[in-house]
């Protein structure tokens, strides 16, 4: 209220924003007149200088912004016949800040990306235009690029259409790509799993521009990107988990709490669960992935709903994402979840996976040195964008007022009840030929007014997740005379509805809400499809007791008021009240999502610095300059130390002399003789091994040039690495999944994942020091001739340069064995002790050498 009202008095910070943006647009415009008066030639010109003098270093960004901007626009009448208005131009420069610029829809974001995007792209350095889908990345680029040609620059577009790796790398040296968030965050993946610096597509992480950058990073935050290969489960598992989940009933063996999405068995669960398993405890260790499944077997039966949730298509389940009603081909329920919906829907189970490159939204856009966004909805999300991503919301004001009117909301007792409301109100409208937009939140409901609209003969069309392909059409023709279209969560942001005269005569656009999203932002979006560019319009929601969103969080006080007011039948209550009610039980679930967002992302964060690391080092590798022989001297040196240490009595008075000799030959291949190192004491021991190994290696490579012999300690390195970076995330995930139990012994369990992911990073590090050396150690070449060895090391680096492109687009086939004599740290040791390998011969001693300095 305070700050309402001193703002009033002297401004926000938006309103001072915007008129110091103002300020240069009356420069920008003052430029007019001279370059409208040059020739396309001369104008071409004036361009190139002004990207010479920023490349010299003898201007800045900033200085040449006006040209760059009156520039760009004079070239956009004159390629598009489309001249950018003053407040595009604000948002410009709103872009070019490093901000989110929150305009309308309808508002040209299209046209506005184009002048940061030309200004930023006079560096040199390629500038990434990121959008939701594949549709408006093609769209984009194909619309704007005649005006980036006649700028000079190139411009490319990645999908996933496009498969083959070259064209990807081809893409990517344009000076400005456009492509969708999915594409280029596995992009970034893949790329740190290749075997040379050649086949890296990206070059580099400059400047982004995120198009609905509300949807990308804020509704897709919780979901990371995952590229995994599969782990061996038993398939009959889940069906029989399925089996018995059917069998539970609600309240009598388990409680369903949908605010938290969870389900709570009880005890009289647990032994009926128990019975028809036939074990005798489900919550042993022997029986873990069994109690495991059977929870996510009870999630899928009652917390996910097919349509809504998920579609069954062609034998297969695939997710709906609950934001834009969209299908998200490709992506599945981690844990087992996905398994779980399988064996619901009595489809082909396919394997869980494992986890082999993750990235998570946030910390893939952090790595532009610039980001950027634009969105007509980001307000209600402006503390999170600037916690998360340090990006300031700026609200442009529109080009023409907003003549569209937003009734309050319409709340009904019953869904019934509710859905009658609409279809009069759309017969209503439709009889005059008033176009309407009516958005549901799910599939189902979808499918619900379908059936109602049918039965009333009205022509209509429907689009959610089953027809996503037509997306863009249904849309684009949502404001024809008398159309009536059904909308999934407004799928089809980002295209325009354009109204023609008669339309606007008889109303605008009306769009009709059937029930509240649980983001605001969601429900801003469907308004914001009405009104573009001054056009009339109206907006109303129809509610009901029974919607999800007031029967769980805020029913009770509006349900009161109905009691009292002792409504009947068909009758509804229309009133600013309700609507700020309802508005905050909204704020209640954006809260909860906002938490759960956070919580992932200080996770992530966690194994954000080792990937950080582990990807540093991984490029050092890729360098054909990098110097490897000091980086194995160092390591065998640790690698020997280690490997003396499992003598036990080699750190008393006595030394086991065999027990040298047997470790030697076990993990470098090479013979000690008893008669060298009987009279030595343990320190002439280590050196006098030390020698031998470094001559032998010495030797057995002389067959091999340099850059040969390079190579191929280079690629043994990158082996070992990715081998076990991808045992540590599979480690990493399990660690995860577990942590959160340590609440219950009162201790905080992001610091004890802290802890144990650090001692594990330390395991990694000492591992991957190790194994790399003894495989170069142990290591032999089928032929000493020196011909026959170059071309057996050429073979070894294409098939590994063949299995990462197998990798990158068949990653369910897949299957690294990077080094088949590798034991897994929970087998028992091969040596014959009785304990496990990770206690025995595989375990590590302190960090030296590999890694050290960046892992401090």
């Amino acid at each position: 209220m305070i700050q309402t009202l001193v703002g009033k008095i002297i401004g926000t910070r938006n309103d001072k924003l915007i008129k110091k943006y103002q300020k240069r647009v009356q420069s920008i415009n003052a430029l007019e007149p001279k370059y409208q008066a040059m020739s396309d030639e001369v104008l071409q010109n004036e361009f190139n200088n002004l990207k010479n003098l920023l490349q010299e270093g003898k201007k800045t960004l900033d200085d040449v912004l006006e040209d760059s901007f009156a520039i760009t626009r004079e070239a956009s009448k004159r390629i598009l016949n489309m001249r950018h208005f003053d407040v595009q131009l604000i948002g410009g420069m709103v872009l070019n800040d490093g901000k989110i610029a929150e305009m309308k829809t309808g508002e040209g974001k299209t046209l506005v990306a184009t002048l940061a995007v030309a200004l930023n792209a006079m560096s040199g350095k390629s500038v990434h235009v990121v959008t939701v889908n594949d549709y408006l990345a093609n769209r984009d680029a194909n619309e704007m690029e005649p005006l980036y040609n006649f700028l000079g620059y190139s411009i490319g577009v990645i999908t996933a259409e496009v498969k083959d790796d070259n064209q990807r790398l081809e893409v990517y040296s344009n000076d400005i790509v456009y492509g969708t968030n999915n594409e280029f965050g596995f992009d970034y993946l893949r790329d740190n799993m290749k075997y040379s610096l050649d086949q890296k597509v990206q070059k580099g992480h400059f400047f982004a521009i995120i198009d609905e950058v509300d949807s990308i990073l804020i509704d897709e935050a919780r979901t990371p990107l995952i590229i995994s290969g599969p782990v061996n489960r038993k398939m009959e598992n889940y069906e029989n988990a399925d089996q018995v989940a059917k069998k539970l009933k609600v309240e009598e063996d388990f409680t369903i709490d949908e605010k938290n999405r969870v389900i709570l068995i009880n005890e009289k669960g647990i032994k009926k669960a128990e019975e028809l398993f036939g074990i005798e405890n489900l919550y042993s260790i022997e029986n873990a992935a069994l109690s495991h499944h059977l929870d996510q077997a009870l999630k899928a039966n009652h917390l996910f709903s097919k349509d809504k949730d998920y579609v069954v298509a062609e034998d297969e389940v695939i997710i709906v994402d609950e934001f834009t009603g969209r299908l998200s081909e490709g992506r599945r329920f981690s844990e087992g979840l996905h398994q779980a919906l399988e064996a619901k829907e009595k489809v082909k189970i396919k394997e869980e996976s494992q986890t082999l490159a993750d990235i998570t939204f946030q910390n893939y856009f952090r790595l532009y040195e610039k980001l950027s966004g634009m969105t007509g909805t980001a307000q209600t999300e402006a503390s999170e964008f600037l916690q998360i991503y340090n990006l300031e919301v700026v609200s442009i004001p529109t080009n023409v007022p907003i003549k569209r009117k937003d009734l309050n909301d319409l709340i009904y007792k019953s869904e019934q009840e509710k859905f009658e409301a609409v279809i009069k109100k759309i017969k209503e409208l439709h009889s005059k030929g008033q176009p309407v937009l009516v958005g549901t939140a799910s599939i189902e409901k979808s499918e619900v007014l379908h059936a109602l609209l049918q039965k009333e003969r009205i022509p209509h069309t429907v689009l959610n997740a089953k027809q996503h392909t037509r997306e863009a059409e249904i849309i684009k023709d949502a404001g024809k005379k008398g159309a009536v279209t059904i909308a999934t969560n407004m799928a089809g942001r980002g295209v325009d509805i354009k109204l023609e005269e008669e339309i606007k005569q008889l109303g605008g656009l009306y769009i009709i809400g059937t029930e509240r999203h649980e983001s605001r932002r969601i429900d801003n979006q469907l308004r914001g499809r009405s009104g573009r560019q001054g056009d009339p319009g109206t907006s109303q929601f129809y509610l009901s007791l029974e919607d999800p969103l007031l029967r769980i969080f805020g029913s009770d006080k509006i349900k009161g008021i109905m009691e009292r007011l002792g409504l009947k039948n068909g009758e509804h209550i229309e009133s600013g009240l309700v609507t700020r009610s309802v508005e905050g039980a909204q704020k209640k679930v954006e809260n909860l999502h906002f938490e759960s967002r956070k919580h992932l992302l200080e996770y992530d964060d966690v194994a954000n610095e080792q990937r950080k690391t582990v990807y540093k080092f991984r490029n050092e590798l890729l360098d054909t300059q990098y110097n490897m022989n000091t980086r194995i001297e160092e390591n065998r040196q640790y690698a020997l130390m280690q490997c003396l240490q499992k003598t036990q009595t080699f750190e008393g008075d006595s030394t086991d002399i065999e027990g040298i000799r047997a470790i030697i030959k076990e993990d470098f291949g090479t013979d000690i003789s008893k008669s060298e190192i009987e009279t030595l004491n343990h320190d002439e021991i280590y050196h006098h091994i030390l020698k031998k190994l470094i001559k032998e290696y010495e030797d057995k490579m002389l067959s091999l040039g340099y850059d040969q012999k390079n190579e191929i300690e280079r690629i043994i390195y990158l082996q070992v690495l990715d081998n076990n970076w991808r045992e540590h995330l599979y480690t990493m995930d399990n660690l995860k999944t577990g942590i959160g139990l340590r609440g219950y012994n009162q201790k905080d369990p992001l610091v004890e994942y802290k802890k144990e992911s650090y001692n594990l990073f330390l395991e990694l590090i000492q591992s991957i020091k190790v194994e790399a050396i003894k495989t170069l150690h142990i290591i032999q070449f089928a032929s000493e001739d020196l011909q026959q060895t170059q071309d057996g090391a050429h073979k070894i680096i294409e098939e590994l340069e063949q299995s990462q492109a197998d990798l990158n687009y068949n990653l369910e086939d897949i299957e690294l064995d990077i080094n088949p004599k590798k034991i897994s740290r929970n087998e028992s040791c091969p040596c014959g002790s009785g304990k496990k390998y990770k206690q025995c011969h595989g375990k590590s001693g302190p960090k030296k050498g590999l890694l050290a300095q960046n892992a401090k």
